[in-house]
């Protein structure tokens, strides 16, 4: 069991009053790895508070010291990597390789978001009247409600914490409740960083601590990352609030005729046994073009071999259990429609018996599944791959923007013209070409594409910085 504290506030270990409890248990033993209690609505309120009376100092603050103190905590957490990625396996469930890359990128994340602070400029403008000269530089938006989700508990915090507290924010962060332990466990090295009290408070729970988070009048912005619906209910409770919004993905991998099979196959199979599948940016439907059709799936299938389902403190296993029984139960239910509705089940196909949990998730591989089935409409969230099958390249644009969930999609071709009409016209915030739907860079300008349920706001690089600022306007006569 891990000793953490259920709460962390105005700089602080704390225990707070509580509303009821969040236990949590290993998906990959079933063992319970901690129960601490839940947020309440008095606990939120303290939150919010040390947050707005530590943040106008800090937002004072000259930017190359708050720089400074991202640095170290980058490296107080770089020095924890070890341990705080153990955690994170034990608790979430996926593979202990992919655990220490998250952390290593949550450390990494405030050593950019450092470096971008202290460059991030205004510029001077020339103006009608020539007695006046404007210029404009940017500002903290203020106190930040941040409410991560359960796949990649600690760096997904980081991401919002990162150029928060590098452009002067603070922030209060409500961590998942299938996954807290980790985010509790790295306040350890916000302490030894020397982090000013009230800056960073966290208060794991359920929905009533987000409800009363997102409303608190206190907040003056929500950072969110998490499923379409969930965003939806936080934008509707929270009003005119600012907001970045990074919602659910069903992204497609088009492969078009003159495509690497090989190199695409592999990247689909590496795109849907990352985290299980639960990733905003999976491989959820693979869009492949009739005339290569038989050979793609060949060597999809000679890939999907590589996939070992396991233990996740296994050096050999790249495959861990799925985190929690709703997202099992989801694969269940998109399996059933699709099997209802004709697809052929390749690979895989349910739930692997005979292990610790049932929460261990056969790799799948699905072939001929229909445009009108779950696995094509919905997000599945789970180590599958649907193969859909279209006619020429009009149809495959067609059935790739067929979704409302476009937040990152990757096309596979040899043709650079054929690349640069699926990158311009795929209804997507980012297009990979050739390399994995999943592919991410620190410096990428993350998030859906306008208007179709993807949330908006960037996450990754200078863009989180912009979207965390308010770009103010000086005029002066002279």
């Amino acid at each position: 069991m891990s000793s953490t504290s259920p709460f962390f506030i105005n700089g602080a270990p704390a225990a707070g009053q509580g509303g009821g409890t969040v236990e949590v248990r290993s998906p990959g033993t079933g063992e319970r790895v901690g129960a601490i209690p839940a947020a309440s609505a008095a606990d939120v309120d303290a939150a919010v508070r040390a947050a707005r009376a530590a943040q106008p100092a800090w937002a004072s603050t000259n930017v190359w010291e708050r720089a400074e103190l991202c640095h170290r905590i980058g490296d107080e957490l770089g020095e924890r990597v070890d341990e705080l990625a153990r955690l994170q396996s034990l608790e979430q469930g996926k593979p202990l390789a992919e655990s220490v890359a998250d952390i290593e990128e949550a450390a990494k994340l405030f050593h950019l978001h450092a470096e971008d602070a202290v460059r991030l400029h205004g510029e001077t403008m020339p103006s009608t009247d020539s007695r006046k000269r404007m210029f404009t530089f940017h500002r903290p938006v203020g106190t930040w409600a941040i409410i991560t989700p359960w796949n990649f508990p600690l760096l997904m915090m980081a991401e919002f914490v990162a150029p928060g507290l590098a452009t002067g924010n603070a922030h209060v962060v409500k961590p998942p409740e299938n996954t807290p332990l980790t985010v509790l466990k790295a306040m350890e090295a916000f302490e030894a960083a020397g982090v000013p009290a009230g800056l960073v408070n966290i208060m794991p729970g359920g929905g009533q601590a987000g409800e009363a988070l997102v409303t608190h009048d206190g907040i003056d912005a929500i950072g969110f990352i998490g499923s379409s619906a969930t965003g939806a209910r936080i934008q509707a409770a929270a009003g005119l609030k600012r907001s970045v919004m990074e919602c659910s993905g069903n992204g497609p991998v088009v492969v078009l005729a003159d495509a690497d099979l090989d190199a695409a196959a592999r990247a689909a199979v590496d795109g849907a046994y990352l985290c299980a599948g639960q990733v905003c940016c999976a491989t959820e439907r693979v869009v492949v073009h009739a005339d290569v059709h038989d050979a793609f799936v060949e060597a999809l299938l000679r890939e999907a071999g590589r996939v070992v389902l396991g233990d996740p403190f296994d050096a050999e296993t790249n495959l861990g259990p799925l985190n929690n029984e709703g997202v099992a139960a989801k694969m269940d239910r998109h399996m059933a429609d699709a099997r209802e509705r004709g697809a052929r089940i390749l690979a895989g196909g349910g739930r692997r018996s005979g292990m610790p949990t049932d929460l261990y998730y056969e790799f799948t591989v699905v072939d001929a599944v229909p445009e009108d089935s779950l696995l094509s409409r919905e997000e599945s969230f789970g180590p599958v791959v649907p193969v859909i099958t279209g006619r020429d390249d009009d149809d495959l644009l067609r059935i790739a923007n067929d979704d409302k969930l476009g937040l990152q999609g990757a096309v596979f071709t040899r043709d650079m013209g054929k690349a640069f009409r699926f990158m311009e016209e795929m209804a997507v915030g980012q297009v990979v070409v050739n390399d994995s739907n999943s592919w991410w860079d620190v410096n990428m300008p993350f998030g859906g594409a306008g208007g179709r349920g993807t949330g908006w706001g960037r996450i990754g690089g200078k863009w989180t910085l912009l979207d965390m600022t308010d770009v103010r306007t000086g005029v002066i006569s002279v």
